[in-house]
Protein backbone atom coordinates (compact mmCIF):
# COMPACT_ATOMS: atom_id res chain seq x y z
CA UNK A 1 0.00 0.00 0.00
CA UNK A 2 1.11 3.55 -0.73
CA UNK A 3 1.22 6.38 1.80
CA UNK A 4 -1.69 8.75 2.30
CA UNK A 5 -2.53 10.61 -0.90
CA UNK A 6 -2.99 14.25 -1.87
CA UNK A 7 -6.51 15.61 -1.25
CA UNK A 8 -8.96 14.99 -4.09
CA UNK A 9 -10.25 18.09 -5.89
CA UNK A 10 -12.14 16.62 -8.87
CA UNK A 11 -14.08 13.37 -9.12
CA UNK A 12 -16.02 11.57 -11.81
CA UNK A 13 -19.20 9.63 -11.09
CA UNK A 14 -19.67 6.60 -13.35
CA UNK A 15 -23.04 5.01 -12.73
CA UNK A 16 -25.57 2.49 -13.97
CA UNK A 17 -28.42 4.54 -15.49
CA UNK A 18 -30.79 1.54 -15.48
CA UNK A 19 -30.55 1.22 -11.68
CA UNK A 20 -32.76 3.59 -9.67
CA UNK A 21 -30.58 3.17 -6.54
CA UNK A 22 -27.47 4.06 -8.57
CA UNK A 23 -29.14 7.16 -10.04
CA UNK A 24 -30.29 8.24 -6.58
CA UNK A 25 -26.78 7.68 -5.24
CA UNK A 26 -25.33 9.79 -8.06
CA UNK A 27 -27.66 12.63 -7.02
CA UNK A 28 -26.60 12.26 -3.38
CA UNK A 29 -22.92 12.31 -4.33
CA UNK A 30 -23.39 15.32 -6.65
CA UNK A 31 -25.24 17.22 -3.93
CA UNK A 32 -22.53 16.50 -1.37
CA UNK A 33 -19.82 17.55 -3.80
CA UNK A 34 -21.57 20.85 -4.59
CA UNK A 35 -21.98 21.71 -0.92
CA UNK A 36 -18.33 20.92 -0.10
CA UNK A 37 -16.70 22.55 -3.11
CA UNK A 38 -15.64 19.29 -4.77
CA UNK A 39 -15.59 19.49 -8.57
CA UNK A 40 -17.52 16.64 -10.16
CA UNK A 41 -18.92 15.29 -13.38
CA UNK A 42 -21.10 12.27 -14.13
CA UNK A 43 -21.55 9.82 -17.01
CA UNK A 44 -22.99 6.33 -17.51
CA UNK A 45 -20.27 3.72 -16.97
CA UNK A 46 -20.97 2.24 -20.41
CA UNK A 47 -20.46 5.61 -22.17
CA UNK A 48 -16.80 5.08 -22.98
CA UNK A 49 -16.55 8.21 -25.13
CA UNK A 50 -17.78 10.45 -22.29
CA UNK A 51 -15.45 8.77 -19.79
CA UNK A 52 -12.38 9.22 -22.00
CA UNK A 53 -13.33 12.86 -22.58
CA UNK A 54 -13.70 13.70 -18.89
CA UNK A 55 -11.08 11.49 -17.22
CA UNK A 56 -8.05 13.73 -17.93
CA UNK A 57 -7.63 15.97 -14.89
CA UNK A 58 -9.84 13.75 -12.73
CA UNK A 59 -8.37 12.65 -9.39
CA UNK A 60 -10.68 9.67 -8.73
CA UNK A 61 -13.41 7.93 -10.72
CA UNK A 62 -16.17 6.87 -8.32
CA UNK A 63 -18.27 3.98 -9.66
CA UNK A 64 -21.89 3.65 -8.49
CA UNK A 65 -23.34 0.21 -9.21
CA UNK A 66 -22.56 -3.48 -9.02
CA UNK A 67 -19.60 -5.44 -10.35
CA UNK A 68 -20.75 -5.14 -13.96
CA UNK A 69 -20.80 -1.34 -13.73
CA UNK A 70 -17.37 -1.38 -12.08
CA UNK A 71 -15.87 -3.50 -14.86
CA UNK A 72 -17.24 -1.18 -17.56
CA UNK A 73 -15.63 1.80 -15.84
CA UNK A 74 -12.40 -0.15 -15.28
CA UNK A 75 -12.02 -0.63 -19.03
CA UNK A 76 -11.72 3.16 -19.39
CA UNK A 77 -9.18 3.65 -16.59
CA UNK A 78 -6.98 0.83 -17.92
CA UNK A 79 -6.27 3.24 -20.76
CA UNK A 80 -6.52 6.59 -18.95
CA UNK A 81 -4.87 5.62 -15.63
CA UNK A 82 -7.17 7.30 -13.10
CA UNK A 83 -7.70 5.75 -9.63
CA UNK A 84 -10.98 3.88 -9.27
CA UNK A 85 -13.31 3.61 -6.26
CA UNK A 86 -16.36 1.33 -6.24
CA UNK A 87 -19.52 2.10 -4.25
CA UNK A 88 -21.63 -1.05 -4.11
CA UNK A 89 -25.23 -0.72 -5.24
CA UNK A 90 -25.49 -4.38 -6.29
CA UNK A 91 -25.97 -7.51 -4.23
CA UNK A 92 -22.53 -9.04 -3.69
CA UNK A 93 -20.10 -6.48 -5.09
CA UNK A 94 -16.71 -8.20 -4.73
CA UNK A 95 -15.07 -5.24 -6.47
CA UNK A 96 -16.46 -2.54 -4.19
CA UNK A 97 -15.04 -1.77 -0.77
CA UNK A 98 -17.74 0.77 0.17
CA UNK A 99 -21.48 0.38 0.66
CA UNK A 100 -23.95 3.01 -0.55
CA UNK A 101 -24.89 4.11 2.96
CA UNK A 102 -21.33 5.31 3.58
CA UNK A 103 -20.87 7.46 0.48
CA UNK A 104 -20.79 10.84 2.25
CA UNK A 105 -18.22 9.62 4.76
CA UNK A 106 -16.05 8.20 2.00
CA UNK A 107 -16.22 11.36 -0.12
CA UNK A 108 -15.03 13.28 2.92
CA UNK A 109 -12.09 10.86 3.21
CA UNK A 110 -11.18 11.60 -0.42
CA UNK A 111 -11.26 15.36 0.11
CA UNK A 112 -9.04 14.96 3.19
CA UNK A 113 -6.59 12.64 1.39
CA UNK A 114 -7.38 9.86 3.84
CA UNK A 115 -7.01 6.95 1.46
CA UNK A 116 -4.39 4.72 -0.07
CA UNK A 117 -3.86 3.28 -3.54
CA UNK A 118 -3.84 -0.46 -4.22
CA UNK A 119 -2.33 -1.63 -7.55
CA UNK A 120 -4.26 -4.34 -9.40
CA UNK A 121 -2.97 -6.32 -12.36
CA UNK A 122 -5.05 -6.13 -15.55
CA UNK A 123 -5.04 -8.32 -18.66
CA UNK A 124 -4.74 -7.80 -22.37
CA UNK A 125 -5.55 -10.31 -25.04
CA UNK A 126 -5.65 -10.64 -28.79
CA UNK A 127 -7.24 -13.00 -31.28
CA UNK A 128 -5.11 -14.67 -33.96
CA UNK A 129 -7.44 -15.75 -36.75
CA UNK A 130 -6.37 -19.13 -38.06
CA UNK A 131 -3.58 -19.06 -35.49
CA UNK A 132 -1.50 -16.43 -37.29
CA UNK A 133 -3.49 -13.35 -38.38
CA UNK A 134 -3.95 -10.91 -35.47
CA UNK A 135 -7.13 -8.83 -35.36
CA UNK A 136 -7.07 -5.11 -34.63
CA UNK A 137 -9.00 -5.55 -31.40
CA UNK A 138 -7.03 -5.20 -28.18
CA UNK A 139 -8.95 -7.05 -25.48
CA UNK A 140 -8.59 -5.27 -22.11
CA UNK A 141 -9.87 -6.82 -18.89
CA UNK A 142 -9.62 -6.26 -15.16
CA UNK A 143 -11.23 -9.59 -14.24
CA UNK A 144 -10.91 -12.23 -16.93
CA UNK A 145 -10.85 -13.27 -20.56
CA UNK A 146 -12.98 -16.36 -21.17
CA UNK A 147 -12.98 -18.71 -24.16
CA UNK A 148 -16.20 -20.72 -24.06
CA UNK A 149 -18.84 -22.61 -25.98
CA UNK A 150 -21.81 -20.71 -27.39
CA UNK A 151 -25.47 -21.11 -26.57
CA UNK A 152 -25.66 -24.78 -27.59
CA UNK A 153 -24.83 -27.27 -24.85
CA UNK A 154 -21.87 -28.76 -26.69
CA UNK A 155 -18.35 -28.85 -25.29
CA UNK A 156 -15.35 -27.33 -27.03
CA UNK A 157 -11.84 -28.71 -27.35
CA UNK A 158 -9.14 -26.21 -26.46
CA UNK A 159 -5.39 -26.74 -26.75
CA UNK A 160 -3.84 -24.62 -24.03
CA UNK A 161 -0.20 -23.64 -23.61
CA UNK A 162 1.84 -21.53 -21.22
CA UNK A 163 4.63 -19.79 -23.15
CA UNK A 164 6.28 -22.58 -25.18
CA UNK A 165 4.91 -25.42 -23.01
CA UNK A 166 1.74 -27.34 -23.83
CA UNK A 167 -0.42 -27.47 -20.71
CA UNK A 168 -3.44 -29.55 -21.72
CA UNK A 169 -6.08 -30.26 -24.34
CA UNK A 170 -9.28 -29.44 -22.48
CA UNK A 171 -12.64 -30.86 -23.47
CA UNK A 172 -14.82 -28.48 -21.51
CA UNK A 173 -17.42 -25.75 -21.54
CA UNK A 174 -14.54 -23.30 -21.80
CA UNK A 175 -11.47 -21.81 -20.18
CA UNK A 176 -11.04 -18.79 -17.89
CA UNK A 177 -7.83 -16.76 -17.78
CA UNK A 178 -8.22 -14.51 -14.74
CA UNK A 179 -6.26 -11.81 -12.98
CA UNK A 180 -5.94 -11.87 -9.18
CA UNK A 181 -8.87 -9.44 -9.04
CA UNK A 182 -10.88 -11.77 -11.26
CA UNK A 183 -9.97 -14.82 -9.20
CA UNK A 184 -13.05 -14.16 -7.05
CA UNK A 185 -15.33 -14.27 -10.12
CA UNK A 186 -15.95 -16.84 -12.84
CA UNK A 187 -12.63 -18.60 -12.17
CA UNK A 188 -13.63 -19.16 -8.52
CA UNK A 189 -17.04 -20.49 -9.61
CA UNK A 190 -15.25 -22.93 -11.93
CA UNK A 191 -13.08 -24.23 -9.07
CA UNK A 192 -10.06 -21.93 -9.24
CA UNK A 193 -8.25 -20.46 -6.21
CA UNK A 194 -8.68 -16.96 -4.81
CA UNK A 195 -5.48 -14.92 -5.03
CA UNK A 196 -4.52 -11.92 -2.95
CA UNK A 197 -5.58 -8.79 -4.86
CA UNK A 198 -2.10 -7.29 -5.29
CA UNK A 199 -0.52 -10.52 -6.58
CA UNK A 200 0.84 -10.53 -10.12
CA UNK A 201 -0.24 -13.88 -11.50
CA UNK A 202 -2.62 -15.32 -14.04
CA UNK A 203 -5.07 -18.07 -13.09
CA UNK A 204 -5.96 -20.57 -15.82
CA UNK A 205 -9.10 -22.58 -15.03
CA UNK A 206 -11.13 -24.94 -17.27
CA UNK A 207 -14.92 -24.70 -17.01
CA UNK A 208 -16.53 -28.08 -16.34
CA UNK A 209 -13.57 -29.96 -17.77
CA UNK A 210 -14.27 -33.52 -18.95
CA UNK A 211 -11.83 -36.23 -17.83
CA UNK A 212 -9.07 -33.77 -17.00
CA UNK A 213 -6.70 -33.99 -14.06
CA UNK A 214 -5.76 -30.30 -14.32
CA UNK A 215 -8.34 -28.20 -12.51
CA UNK A 216 -6.58 -24.84 -12.29
CA UNK A 217 -3.02 -23.50 -12.53
CA UNK A 218 -1.41 -20.24 -11.44
CA UNK A 219 1.36 -18.80 -13.62
CA UNK A 220 3.72 -15.85 -13.36
CA UNK A 221 3.16 -12.27 -14.57
CA UNK A 222 5.34 -12.59 -17.67
CA UNK A 223 3.64 -15.75 -18.94
CA UNK A 224 1.63 -15.77 -22.16
CA UNK A 225 -1.40 -18.07 -22.15
CA UNK A 226 -2.44 -19.33 -25.58
CA UNK A 227 -5.69 -21.15 -26.24
CA UNK A 228 -6.40 -22.69 -29.66
CA UNK A 229 -9.91 -23.75 -30.64
CA UNK A 230 -9.42 -27.30 -31.94
CA UNK A 231 -13.04 -28.38 -32.17
CA UNK A 232 -16.27 -26.51 -31.51
CA UNK A 233 -19.77 -26.17 -32.88
CA UNK A 234 -19.73 -22.58 -31.65
CA UNK A 235 -17.09 -20.76 -29.60
CA UNK A 236 -16.81 -17.25 -28.20
CA UNK A 237 -14.33 -15.07 -26.34
CA UNK A 238 -15.77 -12.89 -23.56
CA UNK A 239 -13.92 -9.96 -21.98
CA UNK A 240 -14.99 -9.18 -18.40
CA UNK A 241 -18.40 -10.56 -19.37
CA UNK A 242 -19.02 -7.48 -21.54
CA UNK A 243 -18.88 -8.75 -25.10
CA UNK A 244 -18.96 -12.02 -26.98
CA UNK A 245 -16.65 -12.24 -30.00
CA UNK A 246 -17.17 -15.32 -32.23
CA UNK A 247 -14.25 -17.70 -32.70
CA UNK A 248 -13.68 -20.28 -35.41
CA UNK A 249 -11.83 -23.58 -35.30
CA UNK A 250 -8.12 -22.80 -35.61
CA UNK A 251 -8.34 -19.39 -33.96
CA UNK A 252 -5.99 -18.67 -31.07
CA UNK A 253 -6.57 -16.35 -28.13
CA UNK A 254 -3.45 -14.99 -26.40
CA UNK A 255 -3.64 -13.48 -22.91
CA UNK A 256 -0.93 -11.74 -20.90
CA UNK A 257 -0.61 -9.25 -18.05
CA UNK A 258 -0.50 -5.49 -18.62
CA UNK A 259 2.60 -3.96 -17.08
CA UNK A 260 0.92 -0.81 -15.73
CA UNK A 261 -1.53 -1.64 -12.93
CA UNK A 262 -5.05 -0.38 -12.45
CA UNK A 263 -5.10 1.76 -9.32
CA UNK A 264 -7.92 1.14 -6.84
CA UNK A 265 -8.72 3.54 -4.02
CA UNK A 266 -8.71 2.17 -0.47
CA UNK A 267 -10.46 4.69 1.81
CA UNK A 268 -9.24 4.83 5.39
CA UNK A 269 -11.12 2.25 7.46
CA UNK A 270 -11.93 -0.06 4.52
CA UNK A 271 -12.53 -3.71 5.31
CA UNK A 272 -9.39 -5.83 4.68
CA UNK A 273 -9.60 -8.02 1.57
CA UNK A 274 -9.88 -11.41 3.26
CA UNK A 275 -12.55 -10.13 5.64
CA UNK A 276 -14.37 -8.78 2.59
CA UNK A 277 -14.10 -12.16 0.86
CA UNK A 278 -15.54 -13.96 3.88
CA UNK A 279 -18.37 -11.44 4.16
CA UNK A 280 -19.23 -11.54 0.45
CA UNK A 281 -19.06 -15.35 0.19
CA UNK A 282 -21.54 -15.58 3.06
CA UNK A 283 -23.98 -13.55 0.91
CA UNK A 284 -23.77 -15.96 -2.04
CA UNK A 285 -26.74 -18.32 -2.49
CA UNK A 286 -26.00 -21.82 -1.25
Amino acid sequence: MAERQSPVRRIGLAYNPTSDPAVELRERASGWADVHGLQQWAAPAADREALHRELPGTDVLVVLGGDGTFLRAAHAVIEDDVPLLGINVGKVGFLSKVEAKDIERVLARLVEGRFEIEPRMALQGRILRGGSEPTDDRLLALNDIVIARGSLARVVRLDTSIDASHLASFIADGLVVASPTGSTGYSFSAGGPILGPTARNLVVTPIAGYLTTIRSVVVGPTAVVRCRVVDAHEALVSVDGREDIPLAVGDVVEVRAIERPVRLVEPEGSLPFWDLVRQKVELLPS
